[in-house]
């Protein structure tokens, strides 16, 4: 019998690699998916509306499952976390599925949380090398564009660009290939995981201004550029 999971979907490139493998996995059974959307109604660093998650999730031919967070705080998003987990789990889901690939911290905090409730953590692309996740991607002709970008390691003509090989040539040197570092934030609207495209509309771009606090209490801040993505 398969082990029935749900996939953590962003909407970008990485989570349609690793749903791709996962429904051609024999040992798993994908039952939906699973998205969290800010108090404006979009994924947070994607800024994608949710309007567009949907429209992924029907030509993929999986329900979504909506996390509603209003409080943009890390206490309020693990609440609404929790409580769908919990859900998914008196369903018969067994655990959740993500594209990660190596930052380790994240991958300790997702199977942390998910332990907690008596689920497992599934990580399909872990450690694979990303210009060879990149080949496989593009082999597979997955259609998708740069929906985010830090624009202190790339700069504006890197927004609304189609991910492929004439983008993966141009980007810099320290700019990790796969954008796992945040360099960069996508979104898949076609390939072999659904059914049609997904249509969609842009408008003008637009900016935004992060503070982070690095390892040794110290500031940064970082400019990303986003798309308008409209349903």
């Amino acid at each position: 019998m398969k082990k029935r999971i749900a996939f953590s979907w962003s909407g970008g490139k990485d989570s349609a690699l690793a749903l791709y493998f996962l429904l051609n996995d024999d040992w798993y059974e994908v039952v939906c998916l699973i998205s969290n959307f800010n108090a404006n109604g979009k994924l947070n660093m994607h800024a994608v509306p949710s309007q567009l998650i949907q429209k992924q999730a029907q030509q993929i031919g999986l329900p979504l499952k909506e996390v509603h967070v209003k409080d943009n705080d890390n206490k309020s998003f693990e609440n609404a976390m929790r409580a769908t987990l919990l859900e998914l789990k008196s369903e018969g889901v067994e655990g959740v599925a993500f594209g990660d690939i190596f930052l380790e911290n994240l991958k300790e905090y997702r199977t942390n949380k998910l332990n907690e409730v008596g689920m497992d953590a599934i990580f399909p692309l872990w450690s694979k090398d990303p210009h060879e996740l990149i080949d496989l991607f593009l082999k597979f002709e997955f259609k998708t564009l740069t929906c985010c970008v830090n624009e202190d390691l790339l700069g504006e003509r890197f927004i609304n660009r189609l991910l492929n090989e004439e983008f993966f040539e141009e980007l810099p040197d320290h700019v990790d290939v796969c954008g796992e570092n945040g360099e960069y934030h996508s979104f898949c609207f076609d390939g072999p995981i659904f059914k049609n495209p997904v249509h969609f509309e842009m408008a003008e771009s637009w900016t935004k201004d992060y503070e982070f606090e690095l390892d040794d209490g110290s500031l940064m801040q970082s400019t990303y550029r986003y798309s308008s993505l409209i349903s």
